[in-house]
């Protein structure tokens, strides 16, 4: 398959940040998380938060949805402070959250449901897409009778048919086996390129990161700063094969370095 490049529309829309953080901090009592972290997302862009475990990602995330407010700094989304603005982001969890006694259906619009939206039009909403994430044939399917996969798949689901402005992924694919994993990367990247959602995904897996980045930002250890921004230069639609192409091998090895400096640098490590 060919790749498509950007368009003018699209790299305009890159160029104006959806969401952006300017200098946020965080502690927890004594304990400082976020030393000034400052990223901007694009629209229509996918960018990746990576960093080792415990150095503050996630509460990156929980200042998003509004579960932890920064003690300095600011977050702006469609170039006004968050706010009420948490309600722009949909978030899927490391852990698929299904719940056992609803059907796949019903678990996919249980979002919209807690929204107010009735139940028969949040399966009208779903049904177009269950074909596009590989869930048409198991719909009346309880989540004990989904592979690994196919749940994070309906997790996806669940949250993008929310129709929020940003995703927040965290870690999605964390829990699954290395072969389910890169089938799933391969997937996600295969479903992002066609409906372009502004994606930020929070990893520790580095290759992870090159495969399904525009950008991506790498953070210290803990208190997080944002220690190198690295573009990458792979066209799209990706393929697996690319993993041992010049350009994949080169932006692994920076970002690799940049994690091995900062830990290098850090008293703690």
């Amino acid at each position: 398959m060919i790749s498509r490049p950007p368009t003018a529309t699209e790299r305009a829309d890159r160029a104006v940040p959806k969401l952006r953080l300017e200098g946020v901090r965080h502690a927890y009592r004594e304990l400082e998380v976020l030393a000034g972290v400052s990223l901007r997302l694009g629209a229509g862009e996918l960018v990746t938060i990576l960093g080792p475990s415990g150095c503050g990602k996630s509460t990156i995330f929980a200042i998003l949805t509004g579960a932890a407010v920064p003690t300095a700094g600011r977050v702006l989304v469609d170039n006004a402070p968050l706010g009420r603005a948490t309600e722009r982001f949909a978030v899927m969890p490391q852990s698929d959250a299904l719940l056992p006694w609803r059907r796949v259906i019903d678990n996919v619009t249980l979002g919209l449901e807690v929204q107010g939206v009735s139940r028969r039009a949040a399966r009208e909403r779903v049904e177009p897409l269950l074909a596009t994430f590989g869930l048409d044939q198991f719909a009346r399917a309880y989540p004990f009778q989904l592979s690994g996969g196919m749940r994070q798949r309906a997790a996806l689901l669940r949250t993008v048919v929310q129709d929020r402005s940003v995703l927040l992924l965290d870690e999605p694919f964390g829990a699954l086996d290395a072969l389910t994993r890169t089938d799933m990367q391969e997937w996600l990247e295969s479903v992002w390129d066609t409906f372009r959602w502004s994606v930020l995904l929070i990893t520790h897996d580095i290759r992870e990161a090159v495969f399904l980045s525009d950008r991506v930002y790498v953070l210290s250890p803990r208190p997080a700063r944002v220690i190198a921004e690295v573009s990458v230069p792979l066209p799209r639609p990706r393929r697996m094969e690319q993993v041992s192409s010049p350009e994949f091998v080169h932006t692994e090895r920076e970002l690799r370095k940049a994690l091995q400096a900062a830990r290098a640098d850090t008293p703690e490590a």
